[in-house]
């Protein structure tokens, strides 16, 4: 390398020439398309006594060390400076990585180092924004509670309130802001710090904090984040800005892009490809632990943890649609129940999305854990959308799964001629359905016995589904459903997809999250979810029926159930 480098920025290489498969592609364009031509081509200077009066206030802090990274990119976001202006070279930074690698840690160095006396510039206020208090406020609490162990000696420089914190030399000061944009018009920052910026949804906000630099020398802009949920959002744009100047030749203009994510979704499944999301993860084993503890939850099911792919690995994986299980638990349904059947309680679930389309009936029986599901399906042969149905129908008519239906509709008569079956074999305490199909039913269905008036029939409604999802989800993940050799359930289940809802909210590790799901059809002309709801809807009507403690028995036959 003909170019000399700092000392932050070769250990930092040197890291990268021992672990290459550690760094994803964009830390690897930014060394090799920003950083290099920057110091082999530009007339730089490097304060190289600055840095490192920066980085040892790591130690007042309580840090036991400072990574590589961070000493990079506070190396080049402070303390690197063009030569004829005297401006910093990268007053503008993005780090976006995984949650827990220590933001808030270099926050809070970053800041304290900007108020310190080893900042030349007075008054040079540092104003941190968030879009909640706890990530606003938490560097600075950070900080206080640094000081407050060393009180004496952090006096003679600091001082400091619970909401602000002042150097003494310089009269700069540290805050914390939240989104509220009142009374933001007076700030005169030196440099504006966004914690989180993946919640922004536009820019009304962003732009209220950053009208405040300028009126300082060197402004500088700092944004610390994960990945996020928002769309097309601030996060998204500046993202793709990023990836202009890392891989497409556009100048950087000032703009240092420190990005870390997994390069595909697929390196999740390696847990060394963890550490190109994570840089701190292998000075922290205990972030290691909690990673693997929260992929294997992710793995058993996606709903436990959607947020574990954009938040540990910095690849957005759309929280709101997500899939209602992982494939090897659909696959694990394909057993029989060990058990006689016939006679017992069940619940019925009726789907019925069209009577020009599909329906279906699926009979739930519960013993124990275990989850006993019978169900059936029909298609109707006139449908104009038959010829993109993406399944064997035909094959599983001929097995007895599905009733092609070679008329105008699928008739109400249809479906209820087949409960009538059912009852001969089950004891059919209740029939769920939604109340937009009753009118359809209704009539038919009082023929039987089942009606309103009954108590026999419950209309499903949307927060019966969010209800049962995590009863359903927990079915899964621990493998208690028993459907045997329903290959259409299982196709139905795979195209059904989980979407979040806005009926609650809580905060989780700072963040407003919504917690209850609905399911939805991922593709609704090729892929249809009826035989699924209709389970969904049976799930929902299980405490109605007795639930059948499991007895060992000794069967000739183990392994076959009775449908």
């Amino acid at each position: 390398m003909s170019c000399n480098l700092p000392f932050f920025v070769e250990n930092y290489f040197a890291l990268m020439d021992k672990y290459p498969h550690r760094f994803c592609k964009c830390q690897c364009a930014l060394r090799e398309n920003v950083i290099i031509p920057a110091f082999e081509n530009e007339d730089l200077y490097v304060d190289t006594e600055q840095a490192l009066k920066y980085f040892g206030l790591s130690k007042y802090l309580g840090y036991e060390q400072i990574f590589e990274w961070e000493e990079f990119v506070l190396g080049l976001h402070l303390c690197v400076y063009i030569k004829e202006s005297g401006l910093p070279r990268w007053p503008d930074a993005l780090v976006l990585m995984g949650r827990g690698n220590g933001k808030d840690g270099v926050i809070s160095l970053e800041s304290l180092s900007l108020i310190s006396p080893y900042n030349p510039i007075d008054k040079y206020d540092v104003d941190i924004c968030a879009n909640n208090e706890d990530q606003a406020k938490r560097p600075v609490n950070d900080i206080i509670e640094a000081f407050e162990t060393q009180r004496t000696k952090m006096l003679k420089f600091f001082y400091w309130t619970k909401e602000i914190i002042t150097g003494r030399k310089r009269r700069s000061y540290i805050k914390g802001h939240t989104n509220n944009a009142k009374g933001k018009d007076g700030l005169r920052s030196g440099i504006v710090i966004f914690n989180e910026y993946h919640a922004y949804e536009n820019y009304d906000n962003i732009n209220v904090f950053k009208t405040g630099l300028g009126k300082k020398p060197h402004p500088r802009t700092t944004i610390f984040t994960t990945n996020g949920n928002v769309v097309d959002g601030p996060l998204d744009e500046l993202i793709k800005t990023s990836e202009e100047i890392l891989f497409n030749g556009q100048p950087d203009d000032g703009f240092l892009p420190f990005i870390c994510r997994l390069d595909s979704k697929e390196e999740v499944h390696d847990e060394e490809k963890w550490h190109k999301a994570n840089p701190s993860l292998m000075y922290l084993p205990n972030l290691m632990i909690q990673i693997r503890k929260d992929y294997k939850e992710w793995n058993k099911s996606h709903s436990l943890l959607p947020d574990f792919m954009t938040k540990r690995m910095n690849i957005r994986e759309n929280k709101n649609e997500l899939p209602v299980t992982a494939w090897e638990n659909i696959l694990a349904t394909n057993k029989w129940y060990e058990g006689k059947l016939l006679g017992l309680e069940a619940s019925c679930g009726i789907d019925l999305s069209k009577t020009t389309d599909w329906a279906s009936v699926n009979m739930h029986i519960k013993i124990g854990e275990a989850r006993i599901d019978i169900n059936h399906a029909w298609i109707c042969m006139n449908n104009p959308e038959i010829g993109r149905l993406k399944c064997p129908y035909e094959q599983w008519a001929e097995e007895g799964h599905i009733t092609l239906v070679h008329d105008v509709e699928i008739s109400p008569q249809l479906i209820v001629n087949y409960i009538k079956g059912q009852m001969a074999k089950y004891k059919i305490k209740i029939i769920c359905l939604d109340s937009y199909r009753y009118d359809i039913m209704k009539d038919y269905l009082e023929k039987i016995g089942f009606s309103i008036q009954n108590k026999n029939i419950y209309l499903v409604r949307p927060s019966d589904i969010m209800r049962v999802q995590p009863m359903i989800d927990r079915a899964f993940v621990n493998q208690y459903f028993y459907w045997g050799n329903q290959p259409h359930l299982r196709w139905a289940t795979n195209n059904t997809k989980l979407v979040r809802t806005k009926k609650s909210k809580l905060v989780l590790d700072g963040e407003l999250d919504v917690g209850n799901y609905l399911y939805g059809k991922i593709e609704p002309k090729s892929r249809k979810t009826d035989p699924f709801m209709s389970l969904v809807h049976s799930f929902i009507g299980e405490d109605k029926t007795k639930n059948y403690a499991k007895k060992s028995t000794n069967r000739k036959r183990p392994g076959v159930v009775i449908f």
